[in-house]
């Protein structure tokens, strides 16, 4: 810079607040297996497997936003329970505050977005791929097995 000059005017960046989206994950159990789906071509994480579930509602509980959930995706009732784990996660596009809750289902589920389903196994838990935040979850349920 000339000598005298002066240094432009910087503008101060403020901070970017990332709001974590809230989703909720049923943890379905019969017979030692975990009922599990794939995630459908075209949203975020394709292909990966996941425990069924989805985004929470502004104005939604965790449970009814689950209910929700596994009626919109496999046409079933459920009786949400406890949470067994929440957790958070940063993705390199967003961030996620994910709530995975026991559910009993009051019928047979019917995947009606065309996703796979699968009964999976611990084992199958550890070997199938599921996203990042779902890991601690997949520790929790395969450690004792």
């Amino acid at each position: 810079m000339p000598h005298g000059a002066e240094l432009p005017d910087v503008a101060v960046l403020a901070p970017v607040v990332v709001t974590p989206t809230v989703v909720v994950a049923a943890v379905i159990e019969r017979d030692g297996r975990f009922l599990v789906t794939e995630r459908q071509r075209g949203v975020h994480l394709e292909g990966l497997w996941e425990f069924p579930g989805g985004k929470l509602r502004l104005d939604e509980t965790a449970a009814a936003g689950l209910a929700r959930e596994l009626k919109e995706e496999l046409a079933v009732d459920a009786r949400v329970g406890e949470e067994i784990l929440a957790t958070t996660h940063a993705y390199a596009d967003r961030s996620i505050e994910l709530h995975f809750l026991r559910c009993e289902l009051m019928g047979e589920p019917q995947p009606q977005l065309g996703q796979r389903m699968l009964w999976a196994s611990a084992d199958d838990l550890r070997r199938l791929p599921f996203p990042a935040a779902d890991g601690k979850l997949i520790d929790l349920l395969t450690h004792a097995r």
